[in-house]
């Protein structure tokens, strides 16, 4: 089971400082991000510590060129469950974990249960995935699919 997270007060300037260094570069070692906030190593280290703790940070990432993976086509797919299935909601994203195809989806509020952010080889890929993986799950409604042009990661947290 998993501790519950401890209480914290709201970000300061520093934390938010720290936060957008390590949204660029969350590999960054405890040196460099103390020397570029002005402040003791042991500082910065109990700082880290503590937005891990309180759950502000919840995980290290790393992004993938889809390009490299042979997936070079990317799409955002809505989906709309039926409405005698939303309690089926938790299952659907249970399901949608395990599916390599997705790099991320959202539960939403709206006319759309679930967005979902596929990467693909091409758009036979994608209709495969959509039609075998979606759109045949008795839960689903419907589908509404968009290619994506381009994408790009814009959240600082400064």
């Amino acid at each position: 089971m998993e501790e519950p997270k401890k209480l914290r007060s709201p970000l300061d300037d520093l934390d938010r400082k720290l936060l957008a260094l390590l949204t660029e570069n969350a590999r960054s070692t405890n040196q460099a991000l103390s020397e570029a906030l002005g402040i003791a190593p042991s500082t910065c280290l109990s700082r880290l510590k503590a937005l891990k703790d309180t759950g502000v940070i919840s995980r290290f990432t790393i992004d993938v060129d889809t390009v490299a993976l042979g997936r070079s086509l990317q799409a955002m797919v809505s989906v709309r469950l039926r409405p005698g299935a939303r309690h089926l909601m938790t299952a659907f994203g249970e399901e949608l974990r395990t599916m390599p195809e997705i790099s991320q989806f959202f539960v939403l509020g709206g006319a759309d249960d679930f967005l979902i952010h596929i990467t693909a080889r091409d758009t036979e890929h994608i209709r495969q995935f959509v039609l075998e993986k979606l759109s045949s799950n008795p839960a689903v409604a419907g589908t509404q699919t968009s290619l994506v042009f381009e994408h790009s990661r814009g959240m600082s947290p400064a």
